[in-house]
């Protein structure tokens, strides 16, 4: 008989047996950034998370690094009057995201500072692309996110992160950051498996980036297959990625495991999303589980299934409370 026992007896057996545990520069922290000065404004779907203005966010920023937290995930939300068919606001010169790069790199140039690259925040439609007969249109969509990513380049982001889901996009960014001399500097982040799931909501709310009509089921992914995601990261691989995504985490952690074992050079980021982060809130607020436990055995897992890097709303709670 194999004797187990042995290795739970105590908190300190338990510890010297544990094969996983979180550091800070596991997590990637997630930002809201808006237009105005002074702003803090809370999210009252996601408790504890908020919009902030370049000001706020930037003071914000020294504080996570203060707690040893050293990479941030930049979503720019802009009022609904510079929002347009072409989604413009994101790849201006002077866009907010861009002001808030440099502002960030400025105050703590040490921060690696990743931006998502998709046009659904900043189009008055609300999708991640031009539209053509009311449908989205790869093609023309690909040179848009491309510029994007080099005015977020040029301001000083350390990785860009193409979220759109558009074919080729990881080629179009590419190649348009190496023409422009930025390759070395900045790198991509894939969001490679990206599902179409009902866990993005809160985050909608947040950004401000929910469709005008119909859905984004023709570009996300259906999440009832199988092998389409391991497709989709070996095509943005193939196509130049630094790193690679799965996205939204624990609904998905077979994806990250054999992401991780089909592609173990890669660096694996998983996204615990909105809806994750607010389902546990919610069930910890009503006295229904313990949050601590519940929110380290979350990123544990997903952590187990092989992520290099967590992107998670929990982060800066998690250093400031439950680190040990």
């Amino acid at each position: 008989m194999k004797r187990f026992r042995i290795y739970r007896k105590d908190q300190a057996t338990r510890d010297k047996y544990a094969d996983v545990n979180l550091k800070a520069d596991d997590f990637i922290y997630p930002y809201f950034v808006t237009e105005g000065e002074g702003i803090v404004a809370p999210i009252a779907t996601m408790p504890g998370i908020n919009r902030y203005s370049i000001d706020t966010l930037v003071a914000d920023v020294k504080e996570i690094m203060a707690l040893g937290i050293n990479k941030v995930l930049l979503f720019g939300v802009v009022d609904n009057s510079v929002k347009d068919e072409r989604g413009s606001a994101a790849y201006a010169s002077d866009s907010l995201v861009a002001r808030t790069v440099k502002a960030i790199k400025a105050a703590c140039p040490k921060m690696c500072v990743i931006t998502d690259i998709c046009l659904c925040e900043y189009t008055s439609h609300g999708h991640c692309g031009l539209l053509v007969n009311n449908d989205v249109d790869n093609d023309s969509t690909l040179p848009l996110l491309a510029e994007m990513a080099y005015q977020h380049a040029k301001a000083g982001a350390d990785m860009v992160a193409p979220s759109a889901m558009m074919d080729g996009q990881i080629e179009a960014l590419k190649n348009r950051l190496k023409k422009e001399g930025l390759d070395q500097q900045t790198k991509v982040l894939a969001y490679s498996a990206k599902y179409a799931s009902a866990f993005y909501g809160p985050f909608r709310d947040a950004a401000d980036s929910t469709p005008s009509f119909g859905d984004r089921k023709t570009y996300q992914m259906d999440f009832r297959t199988h092998d389409q995601g391991l497709e989709e990261i070996a095509a943005d691989i193939e196509e130049g990625a630094d790193w690679t995504m799965v996205k939204p985490a624990m609904p998905y952690l077979d994806m990250i495991a054999r992401g991780v074992e089909r592609f173990p050079n890669i660096p694996m980021v998983a996204y615990q999303v909105s809806g994750e982060y607010a389902m546990l809130k919610a069930a910890a607020q009503a006295g229904f589980l313990d949050e601590r436990r519940v929110a380290f055995e979350s990123l544990i897992g997903i952590k187990r299934a092989g992520a290099r890097y967590i992107i998670t709303y929990y982060a800066k709670e998690y250093m400031q409370k439950w680190a040990e």
